[in-house]
C-alpha cells in the first residue's frame, strides 16, 4: 500500500462555531469537519497544519497513525484541574509522552514511532479516538491509570528502575479504554496484565452514587449555589470536579485506599511469568490440536477402508436411500457419504467416474434444493 496518514480531532468541552469550521476549511479542502471533529486521510501529501496549534486553540483531543507505524495521541487538560508536577514525575521514566503549555490548559503529547508499518493488522485509524476519549473525562475527574500506563511504557523499555515503586497500587478493573490505549501504544500485553492483577485504590475507581450524595450533602448551600450557576453557564468540567472530591472522599474512608505498592522487578518479572504461562498453554493446545487432528485423520482413514470394502455401488445406494428420506439428517448423511466417495476417487485416481455419477444424482434429485446446496463444491 502506498502511504498512508490518518488524523482526527474532537472538540469536547466546547463546540466549534461557523467561524471556526471556516478557518479550518482553509487547512483542507477534503476534512470532513462537523461541530465537534476534524477528520481526514492522506495517501499523497500532509496535512497543511499543526496539530500542536489545533489543539491549543479549537480541540481537546487529536489522534495521528501513519501506515509506517508512528501513532499519536494529544490529549488537551486544563490546568486548574490537573497537577503538572505530578503528572511529569510520573512520565520521567518514558519518552513517549511530553507535557506541553497552552496557554490555560496543559497539552499530553504521547506519540510513539513505531519500527515498521501496520503490515499484518492494517488498521486505518477511525474508530481509535472513540474509543480512548473516556480516559481525558477520566484524568480529569481524579483517576490516574492512564498517566499508570505511560509509567509502565518506561518499566518496559527499561527508563524505570527495577527499585521503583509503581505510582498506584494496580489498574484493574482495566476500562475499554484503558485497554485501548495499551493496544494502540502496544504496550507489553503481559506487563499490563501483569498491572491488572492488583485493583485500583479508591481514588481511582468509580465513584457511586452513594459517594456522590455524600460529597453534595456535605457542601454548603454557598457551594452548591456556585455550582450550580456553573453548570447554567455552561462549564464543561463540573461533573469532573464533583467525581473527583467523591473519589477522594472515598480513599479516607476506603480501608483499602493505601494497599501495598509493588517494584518496577515485580512487575516485569510476574509479566515473564504470564508471558511463560501464556507460551506453554499455547504449546498445550497446540499439541492438543494436533493429536486431534491425527485422531480425525485416523477415523476418516478408516471410513474410507471400510467403504472401499463395502464397494462403491451399496454406498452410492446407501446414498439414494438418505437423500429419500427428504429431511436435514438424511441430506447431511448422505453429503457425508458423497464426500468420502469422492475422496476415495481421488485417491484412485477416478474422479471422471464419480464426477459422472454424481451429475446423474444432482439431475435425479435437482427440485430437492436444500440436498443441492449441500452438494456445492462436490465436483
Amino acid at each position: 500500500m502506498s502511504e498512508y496518514q490518518y488524523y482526527e480531532f474532537q472538540a469536547i468541552d466546547r463546540p466549534l462555531d461557523d467561524a471556526d469550521r471556516k478557518a479550518l476549511r482553509s487547512l483542507s479542502s477534503r476534512a470532513q469537519i462537523t461541530a465537534t471533529s476534524f477528520t481526514n486521510h492522506y495517501q499523497w501529501g500532509d496535512f497543511k497544519g499543526s496539530p500542536h496549534e489545533l489543539m491549543e486553540r479549537w480541540f481537546d483531543l487529536h489522534l495521528y497513525v501513519a501506515n509506517w507505524g508512528t501513532r499519536r495521541l494529544m490529549i488537551r487538560l486544563p490546568k486548574r484541574l490537573i497537577d503538572r508536577n505530578r503528572l511529569e514525575a510520573w512520565l520521567m521514566g518514558t519518552d513517549l509522552a511530553e507535557v506541553l503549555d497552552a496557554g490555560e490548559n496543559l497539552i499530553l503529547d504521547i506519540h510513539h514511532d513505531g519500527e515498521g508499518a501496520w503490515d499484518h493488522d492494517w488498521d486505518d485509524g477511525s474508530g481509535w479516538l472513540g474509543a480512548m476519549a473516556p480516559l481525558r473525562a477520566d484524568l480529569l475527574s481524579g483517576d490516574w491509570r492512564l498517566p499508570y500506563l505511560l509509567w509502565l511504557a518506561g518499566v518496559e523499555n527499561g527508563g524505570v528502575r527495577d527499585e521503583a515503586p509503581e505510582p498506584l497500587p494496580g489498574i484493574a478493573p482495566l476500562s475499554g479504554g484503558l485497554q485501548a490505549f495499551a493496544d494502540f501504544f502496544r504496550i507489553d500485553a503481559d506487563l499490563v496484565q501483569a498491572a491488572a492483577e492488583a485493583p485500583a485504590d479508591a481514588r481511582n475507581r468509580g465513584a457511586s452514587s452513594t459517594e456522590f450524595r455524600t460529597v453534595i450533602a456535605a457542601m454548603s448551600e454557598s457551594q452548591k449555589t456556585v455550582l450550580l450557576l456553573r453548570v447554567a453557564e455552561g462549564d464543561p468540567h463540573v461533573a469532573a470536579e464533583l467525581r473527583s472530591r467523591a473519589r477522594k472522599a472515598a480513599s479516607v474512608r476506603d480501608p483499602r485506599a493505601s494497599p501495598p505498592l509493588r517494584f518496577a522487578a515485580a512487575l516485569r518479572n510476574r509479566a515473564k511469568a504470564i508471558r511463560k504461562e501464556r507460551e506453554t498453554a499455547a504449546a498445550e493446545r497446540r499439541v492438543e490440536r494436533l493429536r486431534q487432528e491425527q485422531l480425525a485423520e485416523q477415523a476418516r482413514r478408516a471410513r474410507l477402508e471400510a467403504l472401499r470394502r463395502r464397494g462403491e455401488d451399496d454406498v452410492w445406494r446407501e446414498v439414494e436411500a438418505e437423500v429419500e428420506r427428504r429431511n436435514a439428517s438424511g441430506y447431511d448423511r448422505a453429503a457425508s457419504l458423497i464426500g468420502d466417495l469422492r475422496a476415495v476417487a481421488k485417491e484412485d485416481g477416478a474422479m471422471a467416474a464419480f464426477g459422472k455419477r454424481l451429475g446423474a444424482l444432482r439431475r435425479r434429485h435437482e427440485r430437492k434444493q436444500r440436498f443441492i446446496e449441500r452438494l456445492s463444491g462436490m465436483i
